[in-house]
């Protein structure tokens, strides 16, 4: 089952600290790249985080952010140093006696000196399982998210299959006429030449001429790319860097059948077929 690069996912849990809140986002990369942004209480948890995205995530650019306010508690949550603050006080007034008209300090800016107001430690071990736990359901979320984004790409690639070998089909199915065609027009330029031609070195030339515009190996390539992608789709592991190189070799094969072609029907033929390849590539830059 394909699984698409891009999703997003926001989990929450309420903890007797606090709440945390995980917010993934998801697009589409060459390699595996997971980024993290964490509260500093659990920041030398990001290694253990890290494994469990790379468990879960094949490829893609993943921004991992973890969010963590705290719940108030008046009786325990502004520890003011006291002392520091007697301190700060005493530095105050010093300079006020000195300097008179200088404005009266402000007590919010008190509370903002580095160590005025003391924030509880944080035991991390059990804030680190709640975030754990939590980061496991936001993982779930959106390679759900993923799947549901895969199912729908592989709708569409199996579309463009079917559209290719149809296409297929028909040049295969008109070959036959082509190569006629082909044969009664080089007969009728040595007609006009009014010159009489070897029988049997002609019939070596319009051979070589057959063999020349010839696609049937092309077309027998090209429908067994198709039988591999058709595999791919169904495999269970990450597939896009196969798609992609399958998508290269259907649009050599396509590439080839422009260059052979002999008439116009065959050419448009071509055409058809990059444009449904280049449509199905635009859409597997996005596949795992």
């Amino acid at each position: 089952m394909l699984h698409s690069m891009t999703g997003f996912a926001r989990e929450s849990v309420e903890t007797e600290i606090g709440t945390l809140t995980w917010e993934l986002r998801a697009v589409n990369h060459r390699y595996l790249d997971v980024q993290f942004k964490l509260p500093e209480d659990l920041r030398q948890k990001e290694q253990s985080f890290r494994k469990q995205a790379g468990a879960v995530l094949g490829r893609g650019k993943v921004e991992c952010a973890l969010y963590f306010r705290r719940a108030i508690n008046q009786e325990t949550e502004l520890q003011i140093d006291t002392d520091l603050v007697e301190l700060i006080g005493n530095r105050i007034s010093e300079l006020t006696s000195k300097l008179p008209n200088v404005a009266a300090a402000n007590p919010i800016e008190i509370l903002r000196w580095p160590g005025v107001v003391q924030q509880i430690e944080v035991d991390t071990e059990p804030l680190f399982e709640q975030a754990s736990g939590l980061l496991d359901t936001a993982l779930a979320a959106i390679n759900e998210m993923r799947a549901s984004e895969g199912e729908r790409i592989c709708s569409m690639l199996e579309s463009r299959c079917a559209d290719i070998e149809a296409v297929s089909g028909s040049v295969r199915k008109r070959m036959p006429q082509v190569l006629e065609a082909t044969r009664a027009k080089q007969l009728e330029r040595i007609e006009k030449l009014n010159v009489e031609a070897d029988p049997a070195r002609l019939e070596v030339e319009l051979a070589l001429i057959a063999q020349k515009i010839d696609v049937d190996e092309e077309l027998d390539r090209l429908e067994s790319h198709l039988v591999e992608i058709r595999d791919a789709l169904q495999d269970k592991k990450a597939v896009g860097r196969r798609l992609d190189f399958l998508m290269q070799e259907l649009n050599r094969e396509a590439n080839t059948l422009g260059s052979k072609s002999a008439d116009a029907e065959t050419t448009k033929a071509a055409v058809d077929l990059k444009v449904l390849i280049e449509q199905m590539r635009e859409q597997i830059q996005n596949v795992e």
